[in-house]
């Protein structure tokens, strides 16, 4: 306890009135006394807490400095045992350079690849995924999880025809073909009050389609008819480097979002061209777990996308979500002069999927495992 003398008061009420400049320097007198006793009795405070240090048994010191080497030792053991949180695309962008990723866009070559390969064993091979993440984390909260891999083929037979994922279903969460823009309001409002930025470096690269071959980056998929373009930033959940240094500000704004899939091979976010008369073939998502989001950049007349039966049509500046694990289809039947129908896509976490969850989901499926 720090011992401060009280000022002194003055009793003497009837005492005549002094000149404001005598009271001034009769003020500052007190105050610079007080100040002098004040610092007198923090240094006697501090001589004395040294000294009670000293006289302290070595025992107690000893076991004190136990407790806190115990201490530094967990907290440094529980923080390089922590599973990853969302990684930013800075992050992604360098493991991506280590791989070696070709063209502008992440090719898997891995034959034991959950998203690409279809095998008896995958069911075998997630259970053990599960139980490596349980053994390091926590079994605690795996209930649906545990559920969903011990009963996956049942699940993926008898599911009815409008919502098959192909890969892995997440039992027990609400159902839908769309979702409303509160589901992942803050990711939501966050793009579309950025669309101006999406757009204009969408256009910057846009430009390089004024000759017939397909500019570097861009990936051309399948269709039964018209042209389908896509040019991915994060693909299967690793990060394509050359493409994001095309589109800063984009990537920049991925880091930002609060529910983007980032860190496994559920989560992709992507620039997507449908140019007029392409219609593409009505297919089924991977898997339940994420909500997609597509950000119309350009969105001309007669364009469609149709999910579990259901049509809705884009609008610049506003996101559209939905459930891709049900059947859906997109075409765009609008006249050539128009312009392509230009969407931005990225993949968010289905908002009933709580983070022990995704946490794990993240280890179970990381890319190439």
């Amino acid at each position: 306890m720090v011992w401060v003398p009280l000022r002194t008061t003055r009793t003497d009420r009837r005492a005549p009135l002094r000149a404001p400049t005598a009271r001034c320097t009769t003020m500052s007198l007190e105050w610079l006394m007080d100040w002098s006793w004040s610092l007198d009795g923090l240094r006697d405070f501090i001589a004395t807490g040294i000294q009670s240090f000293r006289d302290c048994d070595a025992t107690a010191l000893a076991a004190v400095a136990c407790l806190l080497v115990l201490f530094v030792w967990y907290c440094y053991h529980v923080g390089r045992e922590q599973p990853r949180a969302y990684a930013t695309v800075n992050a992604l962008m360098q493991s991506a350079e280590a791989n070696g990723v070709q063209n502008g866009y992440v090719y898997c070559h891995s034959p034991e690849c959950a998203r690409c390969t279809h095998h008896d064993g995958l069911n075998q091979k997630l259970y053990h995924n599960l139980q490596e993440y349980a053994k390091r984390y926590s079994w605690s909260g795996m209930g649906r999880i545990h559920k969903g891999i011990r009963e996956q083929g049942r699940y993926l037979n008898s599911r009815p025809s409008i919502q098959k994922p192909e890969v892995f279903f997440l039992p027990d969460l609400p159902t839908m073909p769309y979702f409303s823009r509160d589901a992942q309001k803050h990711d939501v409002e966050l793009l579309e009050r950025n669309f101006q930025t999406i757009l204009c470096e969408f256009e910057t690269l846009y430009k390089a389609f004024s000759n017939c071959s397909l500019p570097q980056g861009w990936k051309m998929n399948s269709t039964p008819s018209g042209e389908w373009f896509t040019f991915y930033l994060v693909n299967q959940g690793m990060c394509v480097p050359r493409n994001c240094r095309r589109c800063p500000r984009t990537y920049r704004l991925l880091g930002s979002l609060r529910t983007c899939i980032g860190n496994n091979v559920f989560g992709n976010a992507c620039i997507s061209v449908l140019s007029p008369g392409t219609v593409i073939a009505e297919h089924y998502g991977p898997t339940n777990i994420r909500i997609r989001c597509h950000l119309g950049l350009k969105t001309p007349s007669n364009c469609e996308l149709v999910v579990g039966g259901e049509p809705q049509c884009w609008a610049e500046g506003r996101c559209l979500l939905f459930d891709d694990s049900f059947l859906h289809t997109a075409f765009h039947e609008g006249p050539p002069e128009e312009g392509p129908r230009v969407v931005f896509m990225v993949d968010l976490w289905h908002p009933n999927v709580a983070a022990a969850e995704r946490q794990a989901l993240d280890f179970i499926f990381a890319p190439g495992r």
